[in-house]
C-alpha cells in the first residue's frame, strides 16, 4: 500500500512540476535558440534578476516581407578600422562587402562587415556582421540599433532575413561592449521584424 501511495504521489509531483514550467516562447526556431539562450545562465547576457522571471523575447511577428535576396557585391580593397562600441573597447573589423535590395518597392544598401579577431576562432572562419539602424528604433526596438549574423556567400547573393535581427548585448545588461552601428547602415524605413525592445525589471 505504501508503495502505491509513493508512487502515485511521484506522479502527482512529476505532473506537477511539468505543468508548471512554461514551455519558452518562440513561433520560429531562432526565436526558440534565442530565448532558451537567454534562459540558461551560462549563455545568457540578462542579469540575475531579469533572467530569474524571463519567459521569452519579445519579437515583431514572423513575415516573410522581411526575408529579402540581397545583391552581394565584394570590396576588397577596403581598409581595416577600428569600430567604435559602447566602452572604449576598438575592435577591428573590415568592409567586407556591400548588399543592395528591394524593400516593399524601396531600393536599400547595407554594407557587411567581417571581424579580423573572430575569424581567427574555430567554426567562425566565414562569419560576416550585418549591423542597422531603422525607424522603428527607439519605438518598438532597441534604440541602438540591431545585428543579423551571416555567413560569407558564395555566389553573388545573399539571403538576408530581418526576422533573425537580435539586440547587442548591452540592451540587457550594461557590463557588455557592443559595436555601434555604423551611421551609413541606416535604412529609411520601418524593419518590423527580429527582437524587439527589452523591458527590464524595476
Amino acid at each position: 500500500m505504501k508503495l502505491i501511495i509513493t508512487l502515485f504521489l511521484t506522479v502527482v509531483c512529476v505532473t506537477g512540476c511539468t505543468q508548471k514550467k512554461r514551455p519558452l516562447q518562440g513561433e520560429t526556431a531562432f526565436q526558440r535558440t534565442l530565448n532558451a539562450e537567454y534562459k540558461d545562465a551560462t549563455t545568457s547576457p540578462l542579469k540575475d534578476k531579469d533572467r530569474k522571471s524571463f519567459e521569452g523575447l519579445d519579437f515583431f511577428k514572423f513575415d516573410s516581407t522581411y526575408v529579402v535576396v540581397a545583391e552581394f557585391k565584394r570590396t576588397p580593397d577596403e581598409q581595416e578600422f577600428k569600430m567604435r562600441t559602447t566602452t572604449d573597447r576598438l575592435p577591428v573589423y573590415v568592409k567586407y562587402g556591400e548588399l543592395t535590395f528591394q524593400l516593399k518597392g524601396e531600393r536599400f544598401q547595407l554594407n557587411i562587415y567581417q571581424n579580423k579577431e573572430l575569424i581567427e576562432k574555430d567554426g567562425y572562419e566565414d562569419h560576416l556582421f550585418l549591423p542597422f539602424l531603422d525607424e522603428t528604433n527607439g519605438i518598438e526596438s532597441y534604440g541602438g540599433g540591431r545585428y543579423i549574423d551571416t555567413k560569407i556567400p558564395k555566389g553573388d547573393s545573399l539571403i538576408i532575413d530581418f526576422n533573425e535581427a537580435y539586440n547587442p548585448y548591452c540592451a540587457y545588461n550594461e557590463k557588455y561592449s557592443c559595436p555601434l552601428v555604423p551611421r551609413e547602415n541606416y535604412l529609411k524605413t520601418r524593419i518590423e521584424a527580429g527582437v524587439k525592445a527589452f523591458k527590464k525589471q524595476r
